[in-house]
């Protein structure tokens, strides 16, 4: 057995294990992947919606690993980024105030904008193929059935997949009924994260979401980005939007000059620890 360093964050409610791997030694990290259940556990370990590893690259500054309570490997967190760019800051690995990160989706970009970080998430993508999606072309506003209900759906990428459903109360609709059979329809061959949406108004929508691999969580901010893009399309909403969670908010632009989603948001470390593994 031996010890790990850690420290406890949160985008919020969004909560993290960070784990700085930049110059641990490959025994070491094989051991933190094959313990990605027992660190997230909320009973046994420490407790967290996802795993993230800081670690070199060739391609940006620094590259980001992102596993989920049931030890998948996933493609993006816009959530975890800003607490991955808050972690770096404060461990002054990086004083950059911009900075290039290597993703599972690509890369992205993180930026201190006054208290907050802003988060260039890339453009959305909507060909049903690409997200992926069991369908052909663009899925905006179409059915899909259950025995006892029927959604109307709006599919998005952010970098990982999104189902958007919009609902009348957010609070009251029962998220843990549905998102699970909607994360594992065989509409979706890898599964995929679900957002319940109510629009308040053309400038502010409330969420809850349901994430693929974790369950309920606080918040999410590639769904966060994903409900802004699906409010506009099916014209609810404006381009820029604030977005209220279980959590805290996130204010959302999606821009018309470059096709890009921002996203803004604070992040906030919990505390520093160390584990046995």
């Amino acid at each position: 057995m031996g010890k790990l360093k850690f420290t406890k964050m949160h985008g919020i409610g969004n909560d993290f294990i960070v784990i700085n791997a930049l110059k641990i030694s490959p025994n070491t990290l094989r051991k933190v992947k094959k313990r990605i259940c027992f660190l997230s556990d909320r009973r046994v370990g420490i407790g967290a919606d996802q795993v993230l590893l800081i670690l070199p690259s060739k391609e940006a500054d620094f590259q980001m690993k992102i596993f989920n309570t049931d030890g998948s490997n996933v493609e993006m967190c816009g959530n975890g980024i800003r607490c991955f760019f808050k972690y770096l800051h404060d461990k002054k690995i990086s004083t950059k105030k911009i900075i290039r990160v290597s993703t599972k989706a690509g890369i992205v970009v993180p930026r201190i904008k006054g208290k907050l970080i802003e988060v260039d998430m890339g453009a959305p993508i909507l060909d049903c193929r690409q997200i992926p999606v069991n369908w052909d072309g663009k899925l905006i506003n179409r059915p899909l059935s259950f025995p006892d209900i029927k959604f109307m759906i709006t599919c998005i990428s952010m970098g990982n997949p999104h189902c958007v459903v919009f609902v009348k109360n957010a609070d009251c609709f029962p998220v843990s009924t549905y998102g699970p059979r909607m994360e594992t329809h065989h509409l979706f061959p890898q599964k995929t994260n679900v957002e319940f949406v109510e629009i308040v108004s053309e400038e502010h929508i409330r969420m809850r979401v349901w994430e693929r691999g974790v369950g309920e969580t606080l918040a999410c901010g590639t769904g966060a980005c994903a409900a802004a893009v699906a409010s506009n399309l099916n014209k609810r909403t404006k381009r820029n939007v604030r977005v209220d969670l279980k959590g805290g908010t996130l204010n959302v632009f999606w821009k018309k000059k470059d096709d890009h989603v921002y996203m803004a948001g604070p992040a906030e470390t919990v505390f520093n620890g160390e584990i046995e593994i």
